[in-house]
């Protein structure tokens, strides 16, 4: 679609959220939108994945949408990857932001007995004390007891409760007064936990200062709690886009609103903003 580079002056970053932003329920993209997100990579726009699934879950993706960005932003901001440009298929671990989530486990654990829990180490390896079912997890786990995961350095904390409906695993988070730490609850009773200050804006910002591009030129999208900060941030300069069917907390604080993930609203919000490529 896009013919021609865009001048220097003129590159955006494009910070996309994967599951519910560009990807289906299923992990699947519709095509259109695969071609456009590749058309502004090809352009010289900064295509910058930006997702809470793990490294394993999100390369991947990005093979499947058949670009190539020198940065994408994992575990929630936590892990941040840097094309290696030796190899152009290949990513380095740039930036890994870790915190030992002793206290944090122990605490959750008092008010969560029957909770599952793990947490993804510096190298990518998950360790869990229960299998927890979820495609977006490091491919490399390993089962250990509880005791096992305390004092380690951890880049996310997961905890999950089955035994909980949402409303009520929500009130048992709020009660608990965690501190130190940034969390995002899940559409079930799933609990992600960062160390503190990092997110997917404070990761974007990093990019954005690294890729000396001004915040007026960074559009961002995304659906989920996990996506507060980072629109937040991209709102106050740039376009900060919340899909159709984000909650009301989501939307409250983009720029603008567009269609649910169903409907493609992201294809719509990139047409507009890129009206010029696409």
């Amino acid at each position: 679609m896009a013919a021609t580079r865009v001048a220097q002056a003129d590159r955006h970053i494009v910070a996309l959220d994967l599951d519910g932003t560009v990807l289906f329920h299923d992990s699947t993209f519709e095509p259109e939108l695969g071609a456009a997100i590749r058309a502004l990579h090809e352009a010289g726009h900064e295509v910058v994945v930006s997702t809470g699934r793990s490294v394993d879950a999100t390369l991947p993706v990005v093979e499947q949408l058949r670009i190539r960005p020198e940065w994408v932003i994992c575990s929630n901001g936590a892990v941040t990857l840097r094309r290696d440009p030796l190899a152009e298929r290949s990513y380095r671990r740039e930036y890994v932001e870790a915190f030992d989530a002793t206290d944090v486990l122990q605490r959750i654990r008092s008010h969560l007995v029957t909770a599952r829990f793990a947490v993804e180490v510096t190298d990518g390896t998950f360790l869990y004390t229960e299998p927890i079912p979820a495609g977006t997890l490091p491919a490399a786990q390993r089962q250990v007891s509880f005791d096992e995961l305390l004092g380690v350095q951890a880049t996310r904390v997961v905890v999950v409760s089955p035994d909980h409906h949402l409303e009520d695993f929500l009130q048992v988070v709020e009660s608990m007064g965690l501190v130190n730490v940034a969390y995002a609850v899940g559409w079930t009773a799933w609990l992600d936990i960062a160390p503190e200050g990092v997110n997917k804006a404070s990761a974007l910002e990093v990019v954005a200062a690294r890729l000396g591009i001004d915040r007026s030129r960074v559009f961002a999208a995304g659906d989920g709690q996990n996506d507060i900060d980072m629109l937040r941030w991209v709102a106050r300069h740039g376009d900060a886009v919340a899909m159709g069917q984000a909650t009301a907390e989501v939307k409250a604080v983009a720029s603008r609103v567009t269609g649910t993930v169903e409907e493609i609203g992201l294809l719509a919000a990139l047409r507009d903003r890129f009206a010029g490529l696409l």
